[in-house]
């Protein structure tokens, strides 16, 4: 009974091995056989790199606080569009507003010393006139003259002192005055609030550094910075034509290419380099840190003659040859003049016409002939694959 299942588990192994080799060798040759057909047709071509990039604005500014003090009130929010010289932010007065009340306190007092000073100077000198004349009629001594001399030296000296105070003091002044009206922070420039980095009430301390509180972009006109392999980069020329798409939206911006920047980044041993460009966003469509699928334009073409690259064999950069199907079913080769392509298309220039017939794949079509499966009308099984 054993050898019975035994045997017949074998002979099932034995007639699975040859049904399996009958059908490969089968489909090798029906493979063969079987050749997809394409019209020559006319359309449009480009050859481009691609590369992904990022939407940012042209001009902006960071709007920081030159002073300390808590928000009070904040203006505007994040996606306002503001005008130059809007009120944004005030923050509170009331230490900038006492430091002012002070100077000014100061500078009454200081000028008040400065008219006590001239009396005293007024006096110093009358007091060495006396004893100038006194000493030149032997009515008083040389030491009081000296001593009126010493006095006039002193009182003119306090005077040049207590000007240098009131001129300190004035300085100070128009610094409390100027940080008061810091308190009020107003647009530098016409855009769009992008971002708000605080809310009412935070305190801002402006000793350690310079806050950051929002930042207006100009988004009229936005950048775009696309990152391109090593690879690519040497295809690319200043002022080739280039153009965009963001994801989620079917609208296609095209521009010229501005620059690129010469200094790469560097990210786990990948090396790209950044191509910069701008485009006009009157609409408004365009937002900061988009996502931007970017085609650089090498060559392009416009309603020319198309075939497959896979149905061409080149011989140069310009020629190559097709497998075009004849009147009666067979194929022969036909030399043909090329021009733009790309990874999927080629345009013939010259050596087809519009309908013409070829084979999508030139070595598959070669393959076949040097097996003997020479496709015809009687023994192909011919299938049109269109192109677009």
């Amino acid at each position: 009974m054993k050898k019975k299942i035994l045997f017949g588990f074998v002979a099932a192994i034995v007639f699975c091995t040859a049904f399996f080799s009958y059908k490969i060798l089968f489909s090798s040759t029906s493979e063969n056989n079987s050749v997809t057909l394409v019209r020559v047709v006319k359309g449009d071509i480009e050859n481009t790199v691609t590369a992904t990039g990022m939407v940012s604005p042209k001009s902006y500014v960071d709007v920081g606080a030159q002073v300390s003090g808590q928000i009070m009130q904040l203006y505007v929010e994040a996606g306002d569009i503001v005008q130059t010289g809007d009120l944004l932010v005030e923050i509170d007065t009331t230490v900038l507003e006492t430091k002012v009340e002070s100077s000014k306190a100061e500078l009454v007092y200081q000028k008040a010393q400065l008219k006590d000073r001239e009396s005293k100077l007024t006096l110093a000198k009358l007091a060495f006139e006396r004893q100038k004349e006194l000493l030149a009629s032997d009515a008083t001594s040389k030491e009081a003259y000296e001593n009126a001399e010493a006095a006039l030296f002193s009182a003119e000296a306090s005077i040049d002192m207590i000007k240098a105070q009131i001129k300190q003091t004035e300085s100070s002044l128009k610094e409390n005055q100027a940080n008061l009206k810091y308190a009020k922070i107003y647009a530098p420039m016409s855009g769009t609030v992008s971002t708000m980095s605080v809310k009412k009430g935070q305190t801002l301390n402006s000793n350690m550094n310079t806050p950051t509180i929002l930042q207006i972009a100009d988004l009229s006109t936005v950048t775009i910075g696309a990152e391109v392999s090593e690879a690519d980069v040497a295809k690319l020329k200043r002022g080739m034509d280039v153009y965009f798409k963001t994801l989620g939206s079917q609208n296609v911006w095209r521009t010229k290419l501005s620059k690129i920047e010469p200094t790469p980044t560097v990210t786990n041993n990948v090396v790209l380099y950044k191509a910069i460009f701008d485009v006009e966003n009157s609409s408004g469509e365009l937002m900061n840190s988009m996502t931007a699928q970017v085609f650089f334009v090498i060559s392009s073409a416009k309603d020319v003659f198309l075939v497959p690259i896979t149905a061409i064999s080149k011989t140069d950069d310009e020629h190559a040859l097709v497998m075009l199907r004849k009147a009666d079913g067979t194929f022969a080769p036909v030399p043909i003049e090329i021009g733009v392509s790309n990874r999927v298309q080629v345009e013939v220039k010259s050596g087809l016409n519009e309908g013409d017939v070829i084979a999508s794949n030139f070595m598959a079509l070669e393959g076949a002939k040097k097996i003997g499966a020479q496709p015809n009308r009687t023994n192909s099984r011919l299938s049109f694959g269109m192109m677009r």
